[in-house]
């Protein structure tokens, strides 16, 4: 399967730069000018992506995203939910290598088989790391009001999680 994908991407670089020359454009220039603009973008980027990898860091090393889970541990109760997916829910909107080290921790705990560990990788799989994408976005694009993106993806993003969990029991 590797290989298939390896021979799909060859040949799309192979036919991408075969039609530049055809067509007289000079290939390698448009190349180096492409990575140029692309290197100003992340060093425009980078001042964001800090500021809120930082503030994630600092959030889940604090225990805020486990002591936002307990406080909703009644509502877990009442929904037989698994505790341990709520810490989840709230982190998956701000980082996404953070919410996927967290499922393989759920993984190691209740075991990759079961019900907490299947709605968790349902979940972390159809959610959005919403602020990531915002900061990124908005910062490249250089707009400053947000308006209505965020509400409208964390809508998104509850909606997610309850199918997550409703698909979970109803197709396992």
């Amino acid at each position: 399967m590797a290989a298939v994908g390896g021979a799909a991407v060859c040949c799309v670089l192979v036919g991408t730069v075969l039609a530049g020359y055809l067509r007289g454009v000079p290939v390698f220039d448009a190349f180096t000018k492409g990575a140029m603009e692309g290197m100003k973008g992340c060093v425009k980027l980078m001042p964001t992506l800090l500021g809120l990898i930082v503030a994630v860091t600092m959030l889940r090393a604090s225990g805020f995203f486990t002591a936002l889970g307990a406080l909703f541990a009644p509502l877990t109760e009442t929904l037989r939910l698994e505790p341990d997916l709520l810490p989840l829910m709230f982190l998956r909107p701000f980082s996404g290598s953070g919410s996927v080290s967290y499922v393989t921790e759920l993984f190691r705990a209740h075991g990759a088989d079961s019900e907490a560990a299947r709605m968790a990788a349902v979940l972390a799989s159809s959610t959005e790391t919403t602020f990531y994408a915002v900061a990124v976005y908005f910062s490249a694009g250089g707009y400053r009001s947000l308006r209505y993106t965020v509400p409208a993806a964390l809508c998104g993003d509850c909606c997610a999680a309850v199918l997550s969990v409703l698909s979970v029991r109803l197709f396992f």
